[in-house]
């Protein structure tokens, strides 16, 4: 008979934010699987727990979970944790999770912390519904097309950023989406938890004078119905064509795909924005 997979949610910061379930099977498991195991190691001493730990994380997630599921397989029982909250949730599990459902063995969600709930229920917004979309891409392509999507987002949007990347995203969010609302939490549930709520811009300024700290959660306010209307961000269509094109670059995207967000921006074919940029480069 085989063992069962338990998704074990763990504090984010104060450690106090456990359940009696989650503390319980991980004494009695016979392995926990730990993103980073001498982070965990720091909150299983503190609830005197002594399961033996193993590795699992972004870097051996494939290789690893055909080790963990022959685990399972022959009987043991394994809880997953990451270094803080929910697995799965912008943190490595998936492919184990798919693993064991391959082989038949059963998986339980054990719940608790989630960085983005905690944030939206401190934000003061109206949270029934909203679109999660964790940590943007580093750079590329991905990073600047996912960017250009989130101006015609309907709902609040949930993002997770880490300090030393916090200015750039900022700056990027406001090369492509304008002057729009965004509140910024971190160190959620921590000593120094803090929310504040900016404009775009004053994000950016504000971060120039202030050193980011800690762990972060950006939640974006949606689109007006004025941008969705119009199809458009005024603050990024009122600037010279070359200027918007450079930001979008900036922001990841390659050349083609940011004159095909321009056009849609500005309500003209792909051909005429080529066609104008060729102009403007040639002025210069």
């Amino acid at each position: 008979m085989s063992g069962t997979l338990y998704l074990c949610a763990t504090p984010i910061g104060n450690l106090e934010d456990i359940t009696l379930r989650v503390l319980r099977v991980l004494k009695e498991a016979d392995l926990i699987a730990c993103e980073d195991t001498r982070h965990s190691r720091i909150l299983l001493a503190h609830y005197d727990i002594h399961t033996p730990v193993t590795s699992y994380h972004q870097h051996n997630r494939v290789k690893k979970a055909e080790e963990l599921v022959g685990k399972l397989a022959a009987g043991l029982n394994i809880a997953l944790i990451t270094d803080a909250g929910t697995p799965i949730v912008s943190d490595p599990g998936d492919v184990l999770v798919q693993r064991c459902y391959e082989n038949g063995i059963p998986v339980t969600s054990l719940p608790g912390p989630c960085a983005g709930i905690t944030a939206l229920t401190l934000s003061g917004i109206d949270a029934g519904r909203f679109a999660f979309y964790g940590f943007l891409p580093v750079k590329g392509r991905e990073r600047g097309e996912l960017i250009a999507d989130l101006k015609k987002e309907k709902m609040p949007v949930l993002l997770y950023e880490a300090p030393h990347k916090l200015k750039k995203t900022l700056a990027d969010l406001y090369a492509a989406l304008g002057d729009r609302g965004i509140i910024i939490l971190r160190e959620l549930t921590k000593v120094h938890e803090e929310r504040r709520r900016f404009t775009l811009s004053g994000a950016v300024s504000f971060y120039e004078e202030t050193e980011p700290k800690g762990e972060y959660v950006l939640i974006l306010e949606p689109a007006s119905e004025e941008e969705l209307l119009n199809g458009e961000n005024d603050a990024a269509a009122d600037k010279p064509l070359l200027e918007q094109l450079s930001e979008y670059m900036e922001a990841g995207m390659d050349k083609k795909s940011a004159m095909k967000q321009i056009a849609k921006d500005r309500h003209m074919s792909r051909r005429d924005v080529y066609q104008a940029v060729l102009e403007a480069e040639a002025e210069e």
